[in-house]
């Protein structure tokens, strides 16, 4: 069978599926938007799910990609062959479009015209049936005519072939798998079998029922059809084996982690599943954090996700030995060759990654040595088994004041035969959250409760808005709400106000809503307008001076400067949307929108990122038609007439039988409820700040406007003129002086890495000087001058070509760290010496800590002054391990 690699498969999935009539939606963060409830995105259906329960999508009905996604919660089987925190799967859908014929026939094509699979050795699995819906001879009969072989169909229950949320669309799944030439295990094999002759492939969703909230099912009118493969099982199938590890996405970081640690993949089971552990967790630690969402590590959320995986990376690397530039080295590796095409984004925040990974594992390297000698006092204690292990309590503390995720505390526990109490850590855990939570849960109440107060007034009682032509206005107080209804409120209380007139803007339709005072017998600051039920909008505020009393004469004057500013950004917002679909074609549609004083962001339809020459020219023909100085014009008019007018309006949004029409000249024309500039000239100037995705197919510009894009140019002018006065140049010829100098830079750093390299080389000599017998070995214990890791490595597999019966202690003290390596040669291994177990009793010397195997171990320590000590202390220390 023929040999894949990871890009292959990418290209071949998205090229089977465009000569299919699908559009290639791309991929989108790995951070969930939240609408579904998890923290990460976990299936390559799940960005998709609007689209799949009825949302018509702006590309159309028939999608594919291939998603990146995070699922951690077997993190703890991550260690394995196959399991993985960050998987890629590849997908295609039906919105309403083809069914189960059409789908049945390409995954056979797949499988067999691109894949080279033959029936003879595929096998489908269909929903048997139950109470609540028939079997699936239509699954079944599609699959045949396929060419899947009858015999080699089979029928299992609802907990193996349906699919379906606790209601809304539903339907049974049928899945794929191939037909190893091996024994079968009973009269009960087939798939999902557990032997090893199934092995799955991809799986078929057809969704073709909605589950109603009493549990009855009724046929869908329009069904879909979502199907999944997952890239890494099937890519590792393809190759032949069933490890991931074993794959080109892994493969080279492996490698690294095998040369760095002297660890051979496969040969320890131990070492192996730290391997595969640490190049997992980096890999996944590296998507996340290169991903647009740029996730950090934190104590909360999906950010506590990361920072936990980052920390067992950790883990498993101080019991490879590695160093905290090994594991820098690892990401590298990802972000540099495994998915420098596939994932853009790693490259151009690849600094932001490697910076912040650093940060946090020093930080954590720092935290761990104490922790350690806290755990260690803990296990002291514990040493009863019969106690139960590590209270709560106990592990909460770890937790709390030393960074120990729970997982670490239980891994760590397990290896000396203790248990944690982990329902003692959650309720430990949420005692500390409790005070925090009510209060904020108390806040949220309080403003809900305020806003529904004004439901009870009468329905008279509502707001006319003057604000589209005018800035300050007077009114009359309405109602009054701070927990509830009040008639009056004096200096100091958070309250919401509604009056008969506001020129206030409540936030609707992505505009923000306005700030300003309302003055009275006081004043009041409005920090915030919201729109109500009933044709009512709140003032939301605080009294600053007097009181305020239902009945009174109130005047009220918008911030003018913030308004201006919204404008401008508002109506910028309308001229990129139709500067977008210049460039780019119609089909890009607005998605959503956000506008304040301070900026404006577009979310639009569109398949890929923007090239630098696209933004370019988006932002040149946005700065024209304000040059041009349209005149913005408003019209009201019935929505069937707005349509005919071609007036653009926001995809699936909800409109009254009375529209507003905003029209740019005849640039153009949206439905809109927005405030806006006179004229485009009012804008001044437009500048995009990002460009990127946030959703399956669909993009983010952020830009600003006026006087925002003067302070923007104004501080790359400032940092221009401070670079050149710190290079002795000038602005115009500066990008000259930088290249020369990277060029310097770099002649010197190579000369100076070889000049050290010959430096420790040379030093050999000088080292045997100090070669010592300890119980029939050699030993040499010495301190190399301003070396890394890297080349006492270098030196000590030198040493250790020479003297196979030789223990080699090198140090370096650099930058006020110290850095430690422990060779020991074959024969000294078979002898009794442990370069593992050595560096664990000399590195406390130098305030580190580290660890290996027999043969090579690396430490880290932070106590220059101890290195003389330890030093002399490795002979008794060795003499007492043989």
């Amino acid at each position: 069978m023929k040999q894949y690699t990871s890009k292959e498969l990418r290209k071949i999935w998205i090229k089977f599926y465009e000569e299919r009539g699908h559009k290639n939606v791309g991929a989108v963060s790995l951070v969930s938007d939240g609408s579904t409830g998890v923290m990460f995105n976990v299936a390559g259906m799940q960005p998709l799910m609007p689209y799949l329960l009825g949302k018509p999508h702006p590309m159309g009905t028939r999608l594919c990609n291939v998603q990146g996604c995070v699922r951690t919660n077997d993190i703890d089987s991550v260690g394995d062959k196959s399991h993985v925190t960050f998987f890629e799967m590849m997908g295609s859908w039906s919105l309403g479009d083809y069914f189960k014929e059409e789908r049945c026939k390409w995954s056979y094509e797949l499988l067999t015209e691109v894949f080279g699979f033959d029936s003879d050795h595929l096998a489908a699995t269909v929903f048997a049936g139950d109470e609540n819906a028939p079997r699936d001879e239509e699954g079944a009969k599609c699959r045949i005519a396929s060419g899947f072989k009858k015999e080699n169909i089979f029928y299992l229950p609802a907990e193996d072939n349906w699919w379906g949320l606790e209601y809304g669309p539903c339907g049974p799944d049928s899945e794929m798998f191939y037909i190893a030439d091996v024994p079968d295990c009973g009269k009960n094999c087939g798939p999902g079998c557990s032997c090893g002759k199934y092995t799955e492939l991809g799986n078929d969703v057809f969704m073709q029922y909605e589950k109603h909230k009493d549990g009855k099912l009724t046929q869908l009118e329009k069904k879909n059809v979502d199907t999944g493969w997952g890239l890494e099982r099937i890519l590792a199938f393809l190759n032949g084996t069933k490890d991931v590890y074993q794959t080109d996405l892994f493969e080279k970081a492996v490698s690294y982690i095998e040369k760095a640690s002297g660890s051979k993949y496969g040969e320890d089971e131990k070492m192996t599943r730290s391997i595969r552990v640490l190049a997992d967790h980096i890999r996944t630690s590296v998507m996340l954090m290169g991903d647009e969402a740029l996730l950090k590590p934190s104590n909360a959320g999906s950010g506590y996700v990361l920072r936990r995986l980052i920390r067992r990376a950790v883990r498993h690397g101080r019991i490879l030995g590695l160093s905290t530039d090994d594991l820098l080295a690892v990401a590298s590796v990802y972000i540099d060759d495994v998915y420098s095409e596939s994932y853009p984004n790693l490259a151009a925040n690849r600094e932001k990654v490697l910076t912040g990974l650093r940060n946090e594992i020093d930080r954590f390297t720092e935290t761990i040595e104490n922790g350690m000698k806290e755990f260690a006092k803990i296990l002291e204690s514990n040493k009863d088994k019969a106690s139960g292990g590590i209270s709560g309590k106990d592990a909460f503390y770890l937790y709390d004041t030393f960074g120990f995720p729970l997982e670490l505390t239980v891994e760590m526990a397990a290896e000396k035969g203790l248990g944690v109490d982990e329902e003692g850590f959650a309720k430990a855990m949420e005692e500390q959250k409790q005070k925090a939570r009510a209060g904020a849960n108390f806040a949220q109440k309080s403003s809900d409760d305020s806003f529904a107060a004004f439901d009870a007034l009468d329905p008279t009682n509502v707001t006319e808005f003057t604000g589209y032509d005018r800035t300050s206005d007077s009114g009359t107080i309405l109602a009054i709400a701070a927990d509830s209804l009040t008639d009056s409120v004096e200096k100091g209380c958070k309250c919401t106000i509604v009056t008969s007139v506001t020129p206030f803007y409540a936030t609707m339709g992505g505009q923000k809503g306005d700030f300003g005072m309302i003055t009275g017998s006081g004043d009041f600051e409005v920090t915030d307008t919201v729109k109500l039920s009933q044709n009512r909008i709140g003032h939301v505020g605080i009294v600053k001076s007097g009181t305020f009393s239902v009945g009174d004469k109130v005047t009220l004057k918008v911030d003018e400067t913030n308004r201006r500013r919204t404008c401008m950004n508002h109506s910028a917002t309308h001229l990129l949307q139709k500067a977008l679909q210049t460039v780019l074609g119609d089909d890009v549609r607005q998605q959503g929108s956000y506008q304040d004083g301070e900026r404006t962001r577009f979310d639009f339809s569109f398949s890929r990122a923007l090239s630098s020459d696209e933004i370019t020219k988006v932002e040149d023909i946005v700065n024209e038609k304000i040059m041009e100085d349209l005149p913005v014009t408003t019209k009201e008019m019935s929505i069937d007439e707005a349509k005919r007018t071609g007036a653009m309006a926001l995809f699936g949004e909800k409109y009254g039988d009375v529209v507003r029409v905003v029209s740019m000249g005849d640039f153009s024309k949206e439905l809109c409820g927005g405030t806006h500039v006179p004229s485009t000239g009012a804008i001044h100037c437009f500048k995009i700040m990002s460009e990127g995705g946030i959703a399956a197919g669909t993009r983010r510009i952020e830009a600003v406007t006026g006087p925002a894009v003067l302070d923007y140019y104004r501080k790359i002018e400032n940092d221009l003129n401070e670079a050149s006065l710190i290079v002795k140049s000038t602005p115009s010829a500066l990008s000259d002086r930088l290249t020369k100098m990277n060029q310097e830079i770099r002649n010197l750093s190579s000369e100076l890495e070889s000049l050290r390299s010959k430096a420790a080389m040379d030093s050999v000599g000088n080292i045997e000087d100090k070669l010592i017998e300890v119980k029939g070995l050699k030993l040499i214990a010495t301190s190399v001058p301003d070396s890394d890791a890297n080349n006492l490595r270098t030196l000590a597999d030198s040493l250790k070509e020479k003297y196979a019966d030789g223990v080699f202690v090198l140090c370096s003290e650099k930058g006020g760290k110290v850095n430690l390596v422990v060779m020991a040669g074959d024969k000294a291994v078979s002898s009794g010496a442990h370069a593992g177990n050595l560096i664990k009793k000399l590195a406390p010397m130098v305030g580190g800590g580290g660890g290996g195997r027999e043969g090579m171990a690396t430490a880290g320590g932070k106590d220059p002054s101890g290195i003389g000590s330890m030093l002399s202390g490795a002979k008794d220390i060795l003499s007492e391990m043989l």
